[in-house]
């Protein structure tokens, strides 16, 4: 079986922040980055204007631990994911029941049962509904939770739901003055993202996903659990590593399904941030103009992680239906690139 998109929706939480109050903010919070202009000048660089949050600014001024973020942040993923969803259903012209699966990626709330077990009796889909929770992916999970949906479908499943939702702001640790963690304020935000995949529809064909691990580079990103909470780890080398192996994986991916990278007309990347766009935009040989997509996401969202790309790629299609192949890219923890080959007919 075929598989086509066919639907996408997206929500976010109520606070929408302005960067430069955030910078203001964060000046307070990190007094010894505040002295040095160099670093302060991360909040002006990183290109976003605007990201939604699940908390008012002032509330990351104080101290919250663990489990009382991590409550917060399970409500707010499960409100935000069945808003998006029920939005992505309607779309697609579907009654609830007729999803046959659902794939939940996230990587930033801790919860068992996984929230897909109440997502899918919110929305009340069936109780017989092939459940697949993702969790651990980060930035990749978006597309890879796609090339699953494809998967799926492929496999004999006529409709499948993908959700990815993270609250990234959640994670935040007031105490951590680290360096990752300055950055992290000046880049994350919370969102979710919601896709019907079908084996019938007049969206983009979905012709299959690609994994590329990076091998010893667990270090690159992830969490480091503590009792405050998820301590966010990324090195600074994101930008030299995808210079360095994204050649190669593009060149692989492409050849798994019998192309090659000049027949890649659509190029939707995840926005991780300013230098993982222009390093991505120089291995490819792309103009930054052919990525504005991804550069709208990020000044408008800023980094919601997973839903991140498939913000992009709602973006990307509002704007351009152009018949052709494309590549769906994102990175994250592993550190991995997870691809989904596209055609739009």
């Amino acid at each position: 079986m075929t598989a086509f998109l066919r639907s996408i929706a997206t929500a976010n939480p109520p606070h929408v922040l302005n960067q430069q109050d955030v910078e203001v903010f964060a000046g307070h919070l990190f007094p010894k980055y505040a002295v040095s202009r160099r670093h302060m000048e991360i909040f002006q660089n990183a290109q976003i204007e605007t990201r939604a949050v699940s908390k008012p600014l002032e509330w990351f001024g104080e101290h919250h631990g663990f489990p009382e973020k991590n409550t917060a942040a399970c409500e707010m993923a499960l409100r935000l994911s069945i808003d998006a969803a029920k939005q992505a259903i309607e779309q697609a012209g579907l009654a609830p029941q007729d999803i046959e699966a659902l794939i939940f990626v996230n990587t930033t709330v801790v919860s068992a049962p996984s929230l897909d077990a109440k997502l899918i009796q919110a929305l009340g889909l069936s109780l017989n509904t092939h459940r697949i929770p993702v969790w651990g992916l980060g930035c990749a999970g978006g597309a890879a939770g796609l090339a699953r949906a494809a998967d799926l479908v492929r496999s004999g499943k006529k409709h499948v739901l993908l959700v990815a939702v993270e609250i990234c702001s959640l994670t935040f640790i007031k105490e951590d003055h680290s360096k990752s963690n300055f950055v992290g304020a000046a880049l994350f935000a919370d969102g979710a993202a919601a896709l019907v995949v079908s084996s019938e529809g007049k969206g983009p064909e979905l012709l299959g996903g690609y994994s590329s691990l990076v091998p010893d580079s667990e270090d690159v990103m992830g969490w480091d659990v503590l009792e405050s909470g998820l301590k966010v780890r990324f090195s600074r080398d994101i930008p030299t590593i995808v210079r360095e192996v994204m050649p190669q994986s593009l060149q692989n991916a492409c050849e798994a399904y019998g192309l090659t990278r000049q027949d890649l007309l659509h190029h939707v990347l995840h926005p991780g941030g300013v230098k993982v766009i222009e390093a991505y935009a120089e291995v490819t040989g792309l103009c930054l103009k052919n990525l504005e997509a991804t550069r709208w996401v990020l000044r408008h969202h800023g980094n919601m992680s997973s839903p991140s790309v498939l913000y992009v790629l709602k973006k990307y299609l509002e704007d351009s239906r152009t018949p052709g192949h494309g590549i769906l890219t994102a990175m994250g923890p592993g550190f991995c690139a997870e691809h989904v080959l596209f055609k739009i007919h």
